[in-house]
């Protein structure tokens, strides 16, 4: 119905209980959409339970003038979903009706049930095996995209991130070399000074020269060096693809073309695989100019006994051993910080926990790897 402007005029839906041939019929009358029942919805539904309490009623729906999904899903609740036994519906109504069937027969209006105890119970026991597999596939996915890239790098040069690896390279090597410079100073002290308190008890001052350089070249040097770059360098190499991925500048490198892989992991791995070796080099230097200077005070043996004595007592195979553990704990250190990075979820919550686990879990597999290396190479230069 139309009003004098020729605007579409709404009838106020309602509902009335009349005597009929066959005993009692609900006579709905108006439009029964959502403006409809707007004025009228507080009656409509006190009125219903009455309606639905009497099995016999009659429902007649033919003076009914619009009808939308919203008073359809008022009939069908009143209804105990279901279409009464004696209902005079016109067809072009019918189609809302068998909607909210098939939506009742999908389970999208049902509550969802529970499941049981034993399906319960086996997926709760099953959780940390699949946890674990679905972190191995994304770990293996992230190294065969790094060798990948690798290849390409090596064919194509000119396409290769080498503005990134030089940022790299100067943010997490050349800025940590006063940091891995002053705790390496201070672990070569502390091992000289308990080492010369033990040694001079037992008239064996001059074997200072095997425990500092045994435990600073071929130990702590290069695992202290790898534990500062992975709480440094690591932590914040996640946060800044968490960072990415929040601002949604990894969904716009994926929708340009761009590999992540090859402008993120790539230039982030491959600028710790280069640095770390000479960050090694850097923190044993630092922990035998420590120990020489505590030895000095504590013992009396200065630098040129150091300088004897080390090239002779100490195999220069410790040295590549540190050396060599520095390649391997800064492509693991990469490597972790990229894949946690990868991990998180677009907020703010997921950032802070994945950049806490992607640095403990990457001081905690350079402690393991350092116990392989301990163990495989045993018997090398000692």
């Amino acid at each position: 119905m139309t009003n004098q402007d020729g605007n579409y005029s709404v009838q106020p839906a309602s509902l009335e209980l009349k005597a009929a041939d066959t005993g009692r019929a609900a006579v709905l009358s108006g439009d029964w959409t959502l403006r409809g029942l707007a004025a009228s919805l507080e009656r409509i539904r006190a009125a219903l339970p009455r309606a639905e309490e009497r099995p016999e009623v009659c429902w007649d729906l033919r003076q009914v003038g619009s009808l939308d999904t919203t008073g359809a899903l008022i009939l069908w609740r009143a209804w105990g979903r279901a279409l009464p036994r004696d209902c005079r519906l016109p067809e072009r109504h019918r189609r809302l009706f068998d909607y909210w069937i098939q939506q009742d027969a999908g389970g999208l209006l049902a509550a969802p049930r529970r499941p049981p105890l034993r399906d319960r119970v086996i997926a709760h026991l099953a959780a940390p095996a699949r946890d674990t597999v679905d972190a191995a596939a994304q770990g293996l996915h992230v190294i065969g995209n790094l060798v990948l890239d690798t290849a390409r790098v090596v064919r194509r040069p000119g396409e290769g991130p080498w503005r990134e690896l030089s940022a790299t390279i100067y943010l997490a090597g050349a800025r940590a070399l006063p940091i891995t410079g002053l705790v390496g100073i201070m672990v070569g002290i502390v091992v000289a000074y308990l080492s010369a308190l033990q040694l001079r008890s037992f008239g064996a001052d001059q074997y200072i020269v095997d425990m500092l350089g045994f435990a600073v070249i071929r130990e702590l040097g290069p695992l202290i060096g790898a534990i500062i770059v992975a709480g440094r360098s690591g932590s914040s190499m996640t946060a800044q693809i968490g960072v990415m991925r929040l601002a949604q500048e990894l969904d716009a490198m994926t929708a340009l073309g761009m590999s992540i892989s090859r402008r993120l992991i790539w230039p982030r791995v491959a600028a710790l695989i280069m640095i770390m070796p000479l960050l090694v080099l850097w923190t044993v230097l630092a922990g035998l100019a420590g120990g020489i200077a505590a030895s000095q005070v504590t013992l009396g043996l200065g630098l040129e006994y150091f300088l004897t004595a080390m090239p002779e007592r100490v195999p220069t195979a410790n040295l590549w051993i540190g050396v060599g553990k520095g390649v391997v704990f800064g492509a693991a250190v990469g490597l972790t910080a990229s894949y946690f990075g990868l991990r998180i979820k677009p907020n703010t919550r997921d950032l802070g926990a994945q950049t806490t686990r992607a640095v403990v879990v990457a001081v905690t597999l350079v402690i393991l790897i350092d116990a392989m290396f301990a163990i495989v190479l045993q018997e090398v230069g000692l």
